[in-house]
């Protein structure tokens, strides 16, 4: 009888232990369960899974003016909690960046633009880069640069709606809480959307 008892205690715990397993190697598999922070500190992009483990660190280029972004045109980086919006083939778009007097340059974005919803603004995403010498600088006009071999192998593992958290620098909260203080430029650029000559990149299956 006693047997008996332990059995039927023991039973439920077998079935929990199974279904925990079983749960949570599903969830491993869901690409979208995968999150992402990048540290405008260290000028890092570190993806991570469920468990937080990580997956990829990747040095990245960030806004060229310390801050969050207001408005655009500002050159900064937003900071905050946003999501993945979808992603594009980004491998024939080009860009103007004002004050180079280079004028559009093809494959300014790299392969691909992971485009990011970030309330108020347009045209902020990851993306690639047509200049590597600027990764690990303050360096864009707002979005998130990654060499282009480390943005193929971030796409590998992410899908939509994947959260991407965006953190300051102490330069950065030192300009949100006075923003009188001199920034990198003081010449606003104004043109961030990407030159795209297909209108609607096109979107992957992701």
């Amino acid at each position: 009888m006693v047997m008996f008892k332990r059995i039927v205690l023991i039973i439920p715990l077998l079935l929990l232990v199974g279904v925990s397993y079983w749960y949570f190697e599903q969830l491993n598999k869901i690409k979208n369960s995968n999150f992402i922070i990048i540290n405008k500190a260290d000028m890092t992009l570190s993806q991570y899974n469920y468990r937080g483990d990580l997956l990829h660190q990747f040095k990245v280029a960030t806004g060229k003016n310390f801050g969050n972004k207001i408005k655009k045109g500002d050159c900064k980086t937003p900071e905050g909690v946003f999501t993945i919006e979808e992603v594009v083939d980004a491998s024939l778009w080009s860009h103007d960046f004002k004050g180079d007097k280079q004028g559009a340059i093809k494959g300014a974005y790299g392969p691909f633009f992971i485009r990011l919803k970030v309330p108020g603004q347009k045209g902020i995403g990851i993306h690639g880069t047509h200049d590597n010498t600027s990764i690990g600088k303050r360096a864009s006009e707002g979005c998130i640069r990654l060499d282009n071999n480390d943005l193929i192998e971030l796409v590998k593992n992410i899908s939509t709606n994947a959260v991407v958290a965006i953190t300051p620098g102490n330069e950065d909260v030192k300009i949100n809480f006075n923003p009188n203080i001199p920034n990198n430029t003081d010449k606003e650029i104004v043109k961030e959307d990407p030159i795209n000559p297909l209108k609607k990149g096109k979107k992957l299956n992701k």
